[in-house]
């Protein structure tokens, strides 16, 4: 791309360039004496009070322990930090192509399962801990990473159902993506936190963790049907036919043709949906469950001395978000790239 004719081909162009060079040149300015000349990085609530123009970040070295981990117990925080880490690394190693094995399935069993011992903890000497109390960027990732885990099988069993040549199933899968499309995922959240405990016996009341992660997982299901969906039409009906003609069965043809050239077509709006996904979660603060955004509102409520810092708070919030939709964002253009030259 010639930059210099995009930016300085003409006069108009050019005053264009600079006015807007200009005006973040003065932004950039700005924020940078606020946030880091004349900021405040210390635990220092009195400094922080003193200040004129300049942010404390003070909040976060106070509080960083109570955002990143909610109400979890002080003495027992080393328990969901390690449970954090595990699905990162598990995360991390199913993005890698050379770790595309049947080995990674059980390495997965594992994880959760020490996961779940770390973080509800009540067997090997570790303190029970009721999921109520879960809460920080261990909740956030776990939500994100089962919700999605759990969604994804049943979006793509709905965008088959609904281009399917039985009427009862097309017309069940139809009915169910769009209602739940039709509707917002708090309303969602809500029905599964307090509506659907009133419809079970006592007996068989499920936890609120559970719960949430199962209408977040159905909501996202039902996106992910209609990016699959829109894959699976984009494959041209000649290579079905052609398949057929070779003697394979329905379910083959879907296997071995169609989903493997529709999945590679939509990874850009799969990714885009695992990134809407990691901040939906943000949502189940208002059923009870403190995640990132929950947890410092949890953190800032109670102590008069440092709630007036609350947008350092955000904007340390917003920074992690934002490293963790970015670094999916990258991978996904990575990733696009990689399905691109691979053998059809």
């Amino acid at each position: 791309m010639n930059w210099r004719g995009e930016l300085f081909g003409g006069p108009v162009r050019s005053v264009c360039t600079l006015a807007l060079a200009a005006l973040l040149g003065w932004i950039a300015w700005h924020a940078g004496a606020w946030a880091v000349v004349g900021a405040v990085f210390r635990p220092d609530a009195e400094a922080c009070r003193a200040l004129q123009h300049g942010a404390c970040w003070g909040v976060v070295a106070e509080k960083w322990r109570a955002i990143l981990f909610g109400r979890y117990p002080f003495d027992q925080q080393w328990r969901p930090a390690i449970a954090a880490a595990v699905l990162a690394l598990l995360l991390l190693a199913s993005a890698w192509p050379r770790c595309w094995r049947w080995g990674l399935l059980p390495a997965w069993a594992a994880g959760i399962g020490l996961f779940l011992l770390l973080m509800h903890g009540g067997a090997a000497g570790l303190e029970s801990v009721p999921t109520g109390r879960w809460g920080g960027l261990a909740l956030t990732i776990a939500l994100a990473t089962f919700a999605l885990a759990l969604a994804f099988p049943l979006g793509l069993l709905l965008a088959l159902g609904r281009r399917s040549s039985w009427p009862v199933v097309r017309t069940l899968c139809t009915s169910y993506i769009e209602l739940v499309r039709g509707v917002p995922l708090i309303s969602v959240l809500f029905m599964a936190s307090f509506l659907l405990p009133l419809l079970v016996p006592a007996g068989l009341q499920l936890d609120v963790f559970l719960r949430v992660l199962a209408g977040l997982a159905l909501f996202t299901a039902a996106y992910l049907a209609e990016i699959i969906r829109g894959g699976l039409q984009a494959v041209p009906f000649g290579q079905m036919e052609a398949a057929t003609a070779l003697g394979m069965g329905r379910w083959q043809v879907q296997r071995d043709v169609v989903l493997p050239q529709a999945l590679r077509m939509v990874v850009p709006a799969l990714v885009n949906a695992v990134i809407g996904t990691l901040k939906d979660t943000s949502l189940v603060t208002v059923v009870g469950l403190f995640e990132l955004t929950g947890a410092l509102g949890l953190a800032l409520g109670g102590d008069p001395v440092w709630r007036p810092f609350y947008l350092e708070g955000y904007l340390f919030l917003a920074a992690l978000y934002w490293v963790m939709c970015f670094g999916l964002s990258r991978y996904g253009r990575w990733l696009e790239r990689y399905v691109a030259r691979q053998p059809d």
